[in-house]
């Protein structure tokens, strides 16, 4: 949970309460503007900027410190909304939040008292009072119930009464009971009771007016939006009636609609649970659009009701994530240790997940299962699941996968393959009807064969058909008739949406002309609805963000969302404001647009949309990047391969930044590369925008460990902009403090050297001793110094540095130049607590290590990299003490939680979560303890060998260690054989003399004489 306050320099500070205790905090409950305040806005600093949302927080802040409470939340700023895992948690803990607030202050924007003269005079604002539509709403219901004090407030901030004094009147506006507005247990009231209680209330989504009961009724379910309020109203009672059933996840209720299929259904449930041996497993494969997905519900559905004592648990298998998040929803449902922890790591729990499914009979479905490895959402290649390793070994569960792959499906089950044929003519007339909601007449069934045999009875072409007749209102006879006229235009595309699979009568492409008949109703009474159609083909299909549909308003973008709904065009996800479109839909689209000669102006548009709202890669923006990422890198990855548009480059240059961010250095090469390319050809060498992308590259280069690369390009970039640029130029310092880097990182001490003093006097000499730049110069000389082991000279460089910053503060202080908080004061205290430490002088470095990560934590939040580094720091001097003072407990719970927080933030892959996973390694071998130590270090060993090359310094690292915590096992043949090839490779790579390469050496040279 994050929390809200204003420090004492008045700045706006958001802390993450998460894993530690929640401090006591005022909680808003207002309705939302078209102006109100996002956790975007107060990361970057802009929350002034919206006046409506910045009059709201400036009365809460102002409120909850008359209370002395430091603390307040409100949900547009507290909730990250690019975070779809973070947001769909927060639908379920909202009762409970609400709950737990010491204040709630209920903000009444319609409702107007002219005096804050006390006692307001209840004639002066009973009228609007009632008339408020805050009354109205149905999520402000459990913000009325749920809390002890909640205090009502005009849109003046003036004080009105609280739940106390005005119950009389809030149980005649509302019809709850008074036992309830004082916070009576809820169990006192049956639920039907507590049901009745939302019955005259509305919600902007339809489902919501169920899921707003969640916590009043104390039922904890996935939300579904698209499916209806009737559906959701039904899973909410059967989840009710089943509280003593065996436990379940269907997100999606049983379509009364469901025809056809009856010997494949019958045949799914015979199979079911007949291994004696271990699980039973099942696949259903078929092409897109024929009902794979709703022949598995209707299994599940029924499995659930012949058989209370079996759980049955539908997984999202269209990726890792999809994946590991129905894990987490059934950890929760089962109550699996770690499961209320934000900073559980989500892979061990989906195993301790695994083993209480294993020991209960059970029905998993993993629906769009299209590969047995699953990689992250979008278009990431550096994550992967093996399937095989999230499915439960035990006869007592059976496991039904859908997919539309043949080879995955015979891989994962074997001989029980249902392939799904295509539907007979009366099952499909029976899906028409139902989906008309109407009978047909005779002269309508004749039509509607000839209809169905056109569209190759595939159920998604029937379904969108039938959709359309629906809003529209047109007859089967009229709908044949206008489809006749788009049979040539689906032709020219001719996408074949069967498959190929399907049989060869009727329209070739039956969806794409479904689509483009739907697309000229469609267009005749909201055009921007289409519009958002061809936006969506030239983005990633799924979750294809609300934010990209540049409409005039909020309102009319919703209208056009909920029209496209009504043809069954997209599926809608209200919860995380975004929506998905079927590939055989998001296929027509493009071809459309490529035979009417505008599929290019198309992927421009939606390029300069794109960059409008993809941030920088910035580590708060990480959640919002992540979620625009794949819609990028499509639109980049499909935009004409010789165009050197502007617009094209910079969108390619900020996803190659955001993959960088994330450790994805192989995708972020690929386009850094053709970004780079592309400026040299367009803009010369030496155009300030190439070298950037030279040096850009460069940086992806040494991060991989690819030195020579790195440096080729960096001495490239310096030697140009010393031309073009001058020596002095701040452009050129950083372009030799980045190639000092890189040669700091092969260890070619000299050469770091002689650059960074170089650059330490030239912005001495141009930008004063005081300036940033300076100091951070003076920092990187001390590093390089340490690095070398001369301690008293880095001592000499980082004392300086620090005291000139403190010195800087006092002066600059009014102006907020540089303060304890500056990135570059906590940087110098940091490197002169690591010289400490060096020096063994643990006291003054844990001094300084604490204060730095408490501030870093404040400022950045406790996931932040830097916070991270401070974390890890720490920990080391604690381990530093270890043998001393007995300090390993400390020092491997900070390790813990850093390891953890970076696995689940960067990746287990990325190399600062392998840097983490060997310093605990570390601190575990230096307490004895052989065993944890050397699974940890063989995992990070086995990772940088398939991450990095084996000659990587890092890859290097690993070897030394794993073969040191070896030999301290008495294993010496093998810690022998590792630590030979380690030297060979230092060796050659490092040359004889570097002092890594010298520690192999040492340690081979030792462990060979207790050998003899």
């Amino acid at each position: 949970m994050r929390l809200l306050h204003f420090d004492a320099l008045g700045r706006l500070v958001l802390t993450d309460f998460r894993g530690k205790t929640i401090p006591p905090y005022a909680i808003l409950s207002h309705r939302w503007s078209d102006s109100e305040i996002l956790i975007e806005d107060v990361s970057n600093g802009t929350y002034k900027e919206k006046e409506v949302g910045y009059r709201k927080l400036q009365f809460c802040a102002e409120q909850a410190a008359q209370d002395e409470l430091q603390y307040f939340w409100i949900d547009t700023c507290c909730i990250d909304r690019w975070n779809n895992n973070e947001r769909s948690k927060a639908i379920n803990s909202m009762f409970q939040w609400y709950k737990d607030a010491a204040r709630c202050y209920v903000f009444l924007s319609d409702v107007s008292v002219s005096t804050a003269t006390e006692p307001v005079q209840r004639s002066d604002w009973e009228a609007s009072f009632r008339a408020s539509a805050w009354f109205t709403r149905g999520w402000t219901l459990q913000e009325l119930i749920a809390p002890v004090s909640v205090e009502f407030f005009s849109c003046e901030g003036h004080p009105i009464g609280d739940k106390t004094s005005l119950d009389q009147l809030l149980h005649d506006i509302t019809n709850i009971p008074l036992a309830a507005l004082r916070n009576c247990p809820l169990d006192q009231f049956t639920t039907s009771e507590r049901e009745r209680w939302a019955e005259n209330r509305i919600t902007t989504e339809e489902e919501d007016i169920v899921y707003c009961l969640l916590g009043i009724v104390g039922v904890s379910m996935p939300t579904a939006y698209g499916e209806g309020q009737e559906s959701a109203r039904s899973r909410l009672q059967a989840e009710l009636e089943g509280a003593s059933d065996a436990p379940s996840i269907i997100p999606f209720s049983q379509n009364p609609r469901f025809v056809g299929r009856e010997s494949q259904l019958a045949e799914l449930e015979a199979k079911l649970f007949s291994n004696e041996q271990t699980t039973t497993t099942l696949a259903i494969v078929g092409p897109d659009g024929t009902g794979k997905s709703q022949l598995a519900l209707e299994v599940a559905h029924r499995t659930r009701q012949k058989n209370k004592n079996c759980s049955v648990f539908w997984m999202d298998a269209s990726n890792k994530d999809s994946l590991y998040q129905s894990y987490a929803n059934v950890a929760q449902k089962l109550s699996v240790l770690g499961w209320d922890d934000d900073q559980a790591d989500m892979k061990q729990l989906a195993k301790r997940c695994i083993v209480e499914i294993s020991a209960r009979q059970c029905l998993l479905i993993f629906d769009n299962t299209e590969d047995t490895t699953l990689r992250s959402g979008g278009l990431s290649t550096t994550e992967a699941v093996d399937l095989a390793d999230c499915l439960p070994q035990s006869k007592l569960c059976s496991v039904i996968f859908t997919s539309t792959n043949s080879d995955t499906a015979q891989v994962l089950a074997s001989q029980n393959v249902i392939a799904l044929r295509e539907l007979t003519l009366d099952a499909a007339l029976r899906m028409l009807q139902v989906r008309l909601a109407r009978p047909l007449t005779n002269t309508e069934q004749q039509e509607a064969e000839h209809l169905l045999r056109e569209l190759s009875y595939l159920p998604l072409a029937v379904m969108q058909a039938a959709a359309c007749m629906k809003a529209s209102g047109m007859t089967v006879q009229e709908y044949r008739a206008r489809l006749d006229e788009h049979k040539e235009l689906a032709t020219e595309h001719s996408g074949d949406s069967s498959g190929g699979r399907l049989q060869d009568s009727g329209v070739k492409d039956p969806v794409a002309a479904v689509l483009f008949l739907s697309i000229d109703h469609i267009s005749r009474d909201n055009a921007f609805a289409v519009d958002c159609l061809f936006l969506a083909a030239c983005v990633d299909r799924k979750d294809i963000s609300l934010d990209l549909l540049e409409a005039v308003s909020m309102q009319a973008r919703e209208d056009a969302i909920r029209m496209l709904d009504k043809y069954a065009l997209v599926a809608r996800r209200p919860a995380e404001s975004a929506l998905d479109v079927h590939r055989l839909v998001h296929q027509a689209l493009r071809k459309r647009l490529q035979v009417q000669g505008r599929l290019t102006q198309w992927t421009q548009r939606t390029i300069t949309q794109l960059l409008q709202v993809f941030p920088d890669s910035d580590h708060s923006n990480r959640s919002k990047w992540r979620r625009l990422l794949p819609h990028a890198q499509y639109a980049v990855s499909h935009s004409p391969a010789d165009d050197d548009d502007e617009e094209i480059l910079q969108l390619a240059s900020k996803c190659a930044m955001a993959l960088y961010s994330d450790g994805r250095y192989e995708e972020a090469e690929e386009l850094q590369v053709q970004v780079m390319q592309t400026r040299k050809r367009v803009l010369t060498d030496e155009h300030p925008a190439t070298l950037t992308s030279m040096n850009n590259l460069a940086e992806t280069y040494r991060n991989q460990g690819r030195w020579k690369e790195a440096e080729e390009l960096q001495v490239q970039v310096m030697q140009t902009m010393k031309r073009v640029l001058t020596d002095d130029h701040p452009s050129t310092l950083t372009s030799m403090t980045n190639l000092a880097l890189t040669y700091w990182m092969q260890g070619r001490w000299k050469e770091v050297e002689e650059l960074e003093v170089q650059v330490m006097h030239t912005r001495k000499r141009v930008l004063t001793d005081e300036h940033p730049d300076t100091l951070t110069g003076m920092n990187n000389l001390a590093a390089t110094y340490m690095s070398q082991g001369r301690w008293k000279e880095a001592e000499e460089l980082q004392v300086q540095v620090m005291q000139t910053m403190k010195r800087v503060q006092v002066m600059q202080t009014m102006k907020r130049v540089l303060t304890d908080e500056h990135p570059n004061t906590l940087g110098s205290m940091n490197n002169l607590a690591e010289t400490y430490r060096s020096q063994g002088r643990w006291k003054e470095a844990e001094e300084l290590h604490v204060q730095v990560m408490q501030t870093r934590k404040r400022v950045l939040t406790d996931e932040h990299p830097d916070t991270l580094t401070s974390m890890n720091n720490l920990a080391l001097t604690y381990r530093s003490q270890g043998r001393s003072q007995g300090r390993w407990k400390e020092a491997e719970e900070l390790q813990v939680q850093v390891m953890q927080t970076m696995k689940r933030v960067l990746t287990d892959e990325h190399p600062d979560t392998l840097t983490s996973m060997d310093n605990l390694a570390l601190t575990y071998r230096k307490q004895g303890r052989w065993k944890e130590a050397e699974e940890l270090q063989a995992q990070v060993m086995q990772t940088r060998k398939r991450v990095l090359p084996d000659e990587h310094p890092d890859t290097l690292t690993s070897m030394h260690n794993l073969a040191f915590t070896l030999q301290l096992q008495a294993r010496h043949e093998e810690a022998l054989a590792l630590m030979e090839r380690c030297f060979q490779l230092r060796e050659l790579v490092l040359g004889e003399q570097h002092p890594n390469t010298q520690s192999s050496l040492k340690a081979l040279s030792n462990w060979r004489a207790e050998c003899e």
